[in-house]
């Protein structure tokens, strides 16, 4: 009997290690700077993911997007051991997610995403933006001088027709309104006179 029980401790030590074999051969994330979920202030510079296992750059995939899903990896991604290290361009603040696709050993994929928030934006960079800002035109050169002014003229004479506009519209109102206020007291005289020969 007492040969017996190593065997059986044997056998059931083994049993139990076989469902971690399978388990232990899938990658997964274990670690990240910024943490999922953090709020962050001043945008770093690179962002690190942390993994169980080394990741193979050929089958490892990592996009980074920002607010408007703007694509926010300022480059290649650097592979150091179980380590990710990628540049970052920060763009306007909010919510930016970046998104990884790993291989295991045993060859079955691995996704998943760490997300947050950077709560001061930096300036978009102004060849993304779909509309330029009014005051960002560039200055003219001196050979297109007299070109600029007039544009510059004509801008600026959009506001004052408008005043125009709604001075001219106040004008008929109080024209009108003095018109109706003669002829009331034209009609009133006429009645009195009416009244005083009657």
């Amino acid at each position: 009997m007492a040969r017996t029980w190593p065997a059986v401790f044997g056998v059931a030590l083994g049993v139990s290690l076989l469902p971690a074999a399978p388990a232990a051969a899938h990658n997964s994330l274990t670690g990240s700077d910024p943490r999922d979920g953090a709020r962050v202030a001043i945008a770093p510079a690179r962002i690190e993911l942390r993994f169980l296992a080394k990741p193979d750059p050929a089958t490892t995939k990592i996009t980074v997007t920002g607010p408007d899903s703007v694509a926010a990896l300022g480059g290649a991604p650097t592979f150091t051991g179980n380590r990710v290290r990628l540049p970052f361009k920060p763009g306007k603040a909010g919510l930016y997610i970046v998104g990884y696709r790993v291989a295991s050993s045993d060859g079955h994929p691995v996704t998943g995403e760490v997300r947050f928030t950077l709560t001061t934006g930096t300036p978009a960079d102004p060849s993304a933006s779909a509309t330029a800002p009014a005051t960002a035109v560039p200055p003219a050169s001196p050979s297109s001088g007299p070109a600029a002014s007039s544009a510059d003229a004509s801008l600026s004479a959009v506001p004052a027709a408008e005043e125009r506009t709604d001075s001219g519209g106040r004008g008929w109102l109080w024209a009108l309104g003095g018109a109706v206020l003669l002829a009331a007291l034209v009609a009133g005289l006429l009645l009195r006179r009416r009244s005083a020969r009657g």
